[in-house]
């Protein structure tokens, strides 16, 4: 059993936030419910609402304050309900905790001013070092817990896009002690444990107790909990990734900016022969995107996955998909 800022959670695993539409309320909900901390992704939460093509922001707001509802409702006091971005609108509906990845969270403590749960999701010691440093500095706090994000995972990674073809980013179990040993000063100085979470491409319980025993404090799984009933994807985008092994994944290089790793669908194969896909229309999901220039509209085709469109669809999953099989 782990206290996290006044909240409980009775098995320390966290589920990672899966956009576009991966993880809303349903899956979230149910992984509280179970005791561990769910987690909402809030890209275009909102995608499935009638004035999305009109007023993303606005739908998008709307929705997030509908799914957290929803998992709390579901959770019925049990684990935690997190989310990984739109933090404001997250902290008003009452979220436990704040996730942040996809760069480095610096200005995070100054949005949730101490109401809520914070954790960066960092994929180095030095990416930990410079945001526990920044936070105690300019803010005078720390974190409530981590999650170290390895090369496996799914999504957008934290990692050079040569070294992830490659196969020479470190391990999990390279790189949990240095983080481990970053954590240390701050959870001393501040009187409370920093837990640290490793994620990307875990699988087992035996997976969690070797990085336990190295001093995770659990793991983070998302590619898993994809084929669950409670999942908030649709069949069709289920189906892909079952059907899916580790060789027909592809790592990509995102109009976010970051590569990313992704099953190799059509879509996937007509960037690699060098196609450009026009975007038709601009969700504003990125600051400073030119869709004049991007190789193709991460949103649309994150939409086109969630709803299990094969030809049109970016299907992100992580490097254990191959033991996906119900």
């Amino acid at each position: 059993r782990m206290e996290i800022r006044g909240h409980h959670l009775s098995i320390p695993v966290l589920q990672g936030g899966m956009g576009l539409g991966l993880s809303l309320g349903g899956l979230a909900g149910a992984v509280a419910a179970c005791g561990g901390m769910g987690t909402i992704s809030t890209a275009d939460a909102g995608y499935q609402e009638p004035d999305f093509p009109t007023d993303p922001a606005g739908a998008n707001l709307r929705a997030l304050r509908r799914e957290i509802g929803r998992a709390k409702e579901l959770a019925r006091g049990a684990g935690m309900v997190a989310v990984n971005a739109m933090v404001r609108t997250a902290v008003a509906a009452g979220v436990d905790a704040v996730v942040c990845g996809a760069g480095l969270p610096l200005e995070l403590p100054a949005l949730t001013q101490g109401k809520t749960a914070i954790a960066p999701i960092v994929s180095s010691p030095r990416a930990a070092r410079l945001l526990l440093k920044t936070w105690d500095r300019k803010y005078q706090t720390t974190a409530d817990f981590l999650v170290l994000e390895g090369s496996r995972a799914g999504g957008h990674l934290g990692f050079g896009e040569e070294a992830l073809k490659e196969g020479t980013c470190p391990s999990l179990e390279d790189l949990l002690p240095g983080v481990l040993a970053e954590t240390a000063p701050y959870a001393e100085k501040y009187g409370h444990p920093i837990p640290v979470f490793p994620a990307g491409g875990i699988w087992s319980g035996a997976d969690m107790a070797r990085l336990t025993r190295l001093g995770a404090a659990g793991v983070q799984l998302a590619t898993r909990f994809i084929a669950t009933w409670e999942c908030d994807a649709s069949q069709g985008y289920k189906d892909v990734l079952l059907e899916a092994r580790e060789e027909d994944l592809a790592i990509i290089h995102s109009p976010v900016g970051m590569p990313g790793r992704a099953v190799r669908t059509p879509l996937i194969r007509r960037l690699e022969a060098g196609e450009r896909l026009e975007p038709q229309w601009c969700a504003q999901c990125m600051q400073g995107c030119r869709p004049s220039e991007i190789p193709f509209c991460i949103t649309h085709a994150l939409i086109q996955a969630v709803k299990g469109n094969r030809e049109e669809g970016l299907f992100f999953s992580g490097a254990s998909v191959g033991l996906l099989d119900r």
